[in-house]
């Protein structure tokens, strides 16, 4: 973990988040600024700064995200989601630790490519 990486310190608490679930591996939250109605954030606890960055031995955690991020959807009752990872600045990645976003409500219909 960094030091004065924003998702490092929620993980370790220093920052509150409102959290949806966790487990030993992954941390999900709601964010602070959504885009839909309904927004949450899957990161893992151990820090990776981009999908990019990962390989074949990162198979467990990616695998250990995207199962978190379900999790998280059925806790919370969302039935249809959207499941977004912007990697990298060009891509809209602001905060440089791998993360998820899970998006669902109205407006979530419309075809992107």
């Amino acid at each position: 973990m960094l030091d004065d990486c924003v998702f490092c310190r929620i993980i370790r608490g220093e920052i509150p988040a409102a959290k949806v679930y966790e487990d030993g591996e992954n941390l999900v939250f709601r964010d602070i600024k959504p885009a839909a109605p309904v927004h949450f954030l899957a990161v893992p606890k151990r820090h990776v700064a981009r999908l990019a960055d990962c390989g074949e031995a990162d198979a467990g955690l990616l695998s250990s995200l995207l199962l978190a991020a379900g999790r998280a959807a059925r806790r919370e009752n969302v039935g249809d989601f959207r499941l977004i990872v912007n990697d990298g600045a060009g891509a809209g990645q602001t905060v440089f630790h791998l993360h998820a976003h899970i998006l669902a409500g109205p407006g979530l219909t419309e075809k992107l490519l």
